[in-house]
């Protein structure tokens, strides 16, 4: 929920530390890395693996990595609603000034508030989805988003990162209390007229 609430990108140990990568080299090692997996002939994945190993680094995670707030994401972030999220983080940031807390509270009240309904719902949704069910699903939610029958967050969000760059996008609608539970959805609902069957 927390990354795809927040945008936010892992690194390469934090990868690693969440079971996301199977293993980790420094970048200035990469090179090497790929010059000696160019020579391999198979795609075998214990020769493959080995191989990796053979280049792995000790995982650090840094002071400001989220896993150091591992136990204030999970906090925060299981809550049911964006809403209680964003209670729970500011109630986190008035007892401790985290900077995290504030960073990521930030984050949120900058991005579209219907889309954060939508991106926590289908996370959640695709927990118990299969493959074909989980693609289904982002297709018709990203055709929603280009269409703009909703709502043109899409089009300001683009228009704000990369036209103006004013950082002042006009969402629509304005505030998470204004997000209708039909609005959300209907990112979900089948694309009748022009869905393939």
């Amino acid at each position: 929920e927390y990354l795809a609430l927040t945008g936010d990108k892992l690194s390469g140990a934090e990868m690693m530390s969440c079971g996301l990568a199977t293993h980790y080299s420094l970048s200035e090692r990469l090179p090497l890395v790929e010059e000696q997996l160019g020579k391999f002939m198979t795609d075998d994945p214990s020769v493959i693996g080995n191989c990796l190993a053979k280049f792995e680094d000790v995982v650090h995670l840094d002071q400001m990595s989220v896993f150091q707030r591992i136990e204030i994401l999970n906090k925060c972030f299981s809550n049911e609603t964006v809403e209680e999220i964003i209670d729970s983080l500011e109630s986190e940031t008035t007892k401790t000034a985290d900077a995290w807390c504030i960073s990521t509270l930030k984050r949120l009240r900058e991005v579209s508030p219907l889309s954060l309904k939508v991106s926590l719902r289908s996370i959640r949704e695709g927990r118990n989805q299969t493959l074909d069910q989980c693609i289904i699903r982002e297709y018709r939610m990203t055709l929603q988003a280009f269409f703009g029958h909703i709502t043109r967050d899409y089009c300001e969000g683009v228009r704000e990162r990369m036209l103006d760059k004013d950082h002042s996008p006009k969402w629509d609608p304005p505030s998470l209390e204004h997000v209708t539970n039909d609005m959300v959805d209907e990112y979900f609902s089948p694309l009748t007229s022009i869905e393939p069957d």
